[in-house]
């Protein structure tokens, strides 16, 4: 299976390569406010993981600035992620809130949506 997981995972990353998203152009100011208000999440993924892919191009799209937290480089990621979001399953974003509670978010669709809904206002 590592054989075939292998070479799909190196086509993935050349692919997301050439036809990378741009972010959009904000103004200071704007872009300021959606760093404070992203700098509190972190994406646990693995690189060649289509799904986190997904979420990496939602991130950019969006112009986000996000810790993304490779499982596969750091075991200690590896270990929170399982220990604290319950399963050793990427992509999932940790969103720590203002009162210090915890939330994980799994599903790549669930996390773009929420990431977008955080450039609504802006």
């Amino acid at each position: 299976m590592k054989a075939i997981r292998w070479p799909i995972g190196q086509l993935i990353l050349l692919l997301n390569v050439i036809f990378s998203p741009s972010s959009p152009k904000r103004n200071l100011e704007d872009q300021a406010k959606l760093d404070t208000a992203t700098q509190r999440l972190s994406l646990y993924q693995l690189p060649s993981c289509p799904f986190c892919v997904k979420v990496r191009r939602a991130i950019k799209r969006e112009g986000l600035n996000i810790d993304l937290r490779n499982i596969n480089a750091n075991n200690e990621y590896s270990e929170e992620l399982t220990r604290e979001g319950g399963k050793r399953k990427v992509p999932c974003l940790r969103i720590e809130k203002e009162t210090g509670q915890v939330e994980w978010l799994y599903e790549s669709s669930d996390i773009v949506t929420y990431l977008q809904n955080l450039t609504k206002p802006i």
